[in-house]
């Protein structure tokens, strides 16, 4: 009987100690970051490592991507799942859109910057600096990066973007054991959305708190702005995009630039569609919809009324055109032409707000100089 007893009390003492090895909620209690507006990722924090879950890398994609963010020496869950290992505080990476840019330096982690697909693109001139010192590389183009290159540099992290589930350069890249992980900030629909994605840098820099105080800075600008909008009582009408190929290229009424002119107070004439992408529309049929349209803005490459006559005559039958109400993005550039909207705008999107304001309403917002918006030349 004693034996038996023994027995039991043995097999009981190692069923409750295998129970609490495989169950990670035993060992750690998980705490999700708060995430207001943006969809394509999550966080959850544990006491030495976190879990990054970006769900959508592209549009489309069927499955999340599931990222470990580790302390050194970090205790993790045998049980724990995930597709990358990445250990934190990240001392060297690798970025591959502009739009990372001003993440890392508004944490004031541009110095960890090693290598980037295109140099020429950046406009930042805190960045610039760091190119000019040569403390950053060039790396080819995103769709070829020289992986040579890359393995010499030997970064903690390559962050990469990708318009679908096809992309051979970072299957290359992911060979060499170099850690590489997806950044979906540009599938975000809305303006806030995109901004918050500096709390993917933040968990990767082990800086949460700071990006979590700039985003919030960054909404509450956004939100007071979209307020001052409200108290206007006209409400201009407006188009945007512009002719490629013989078609005109508009936003759809559901996009981030649609969104823009909305919160700006202004009636977008084509508000009212839906899709990804653009819209792709002929010439005769813009017209005759938005011929009357008081403002036409984001005119493509255009930088001067010169410019656009030069491409056809018929743009003086827009209202816009004709009263000098077209105000382009392309005017305001970095040191090497890039154009700083593409690069800050989605960090920023308090800025373009308070710039469309102030083109649509000039006295709600007095003595304001626009930092991405300009009338064309």
């Amino acid at each position: 009987m004693i034996r038996v007893i023994s027995i039991f009390l043995v097999l009981g003492f190692l069923s409750c100690k295998n129970s609490k090895n495989t169950d990670s909620s035993e060992i750690q209690k998980g705490e999700e970051v708060e995430i207001e507006d943006a969809k394509g990722f999550s966080i959850i924090k544990f006491e030495n490592y976190s879990i990054l879950k970006v769900n959508t890398p592209w549009p489309e994609a069927e499955d999340p991507f599931i990222y470990l963010l580790a302390e050194k020496d970090a205790e993790i869950p045998e049980d724990l799942k995930y597709d990358q290992k990445v250990e934190v505080p990240v001392e060297s990476m690798v970025v591959t859109s502009t739009t990372h840019i001003p993440a890392l330096e508004a944490l004031n982690e541009e110095e960890k910057l090693v290598g980037f697909p295109g140099l020429n693109y950046i406009s930042s001139e805190k960045t610039r600096k760091l190119i000019d010192d040569g403390k950053v590389s060039e790396l080819g183009q995103n769709e070829n990066i020289n992986t040579e290159v890359l393995i010499d540099l030997s970064p903690d992290v390559v962050i990469g973007f990708s318009i679908n589930a096809s992309n051979k350069s970072f299957e290359t890249i992911q060979k060499t054991g170099i850690p590489m992980i997806y950044n979906g900030d540009w599938t975000e629909a809305t303006p806030l959305g995109k901004a918050e994605w500096i709390k993917f840098f933040g968990a990767l820099s082990g800086k949460e708190k700071k990006a979590e105080i700039i985003f919030s800075e960054i909404k509450n600008e956004y939100l007071k702005a979209r307020e001052l909008a409200k108290t206007s009582e006209k409400r201009p009408t407006v188009i945007a995009g512009s002719m490629y190929n013989d078609k005109w290229y508009m936003p759809y009424g559901n996009s981030w630039q649609a969104q823009f002119i909305k919160d700006a107070n202004a009636d977008y004439l084509y508000s009212d569609t839906k899709g990804d992408g653009s819209l792709s529309l002929a010439f005769e049929s813009v017209l005759e919809k938005a011929e009357a349209a008081e403002y036409w803005v984001s005119s493509g490459q255009f930088t001067s009324y010169e410019q656009l006559f030069n491409e056809t005559e018929h743009y003086k039958r827009f209202k816009a055109v004709r009263e000098k109400n077209v105000y382009s993005v392309s005017l305001s550039t970095g040191e090497t032409g890039g154009v700083t909207f593409y690069e800050l705008g989605p960090q920023r999107p308090d800025l373009i707000l308070k710039d469309l304001i102030s083109i649509f309403h000039p006295t709600l917002i007095e003595d304001y100089e626009p930092v991405f918006y300009k009338p064309l030349k």
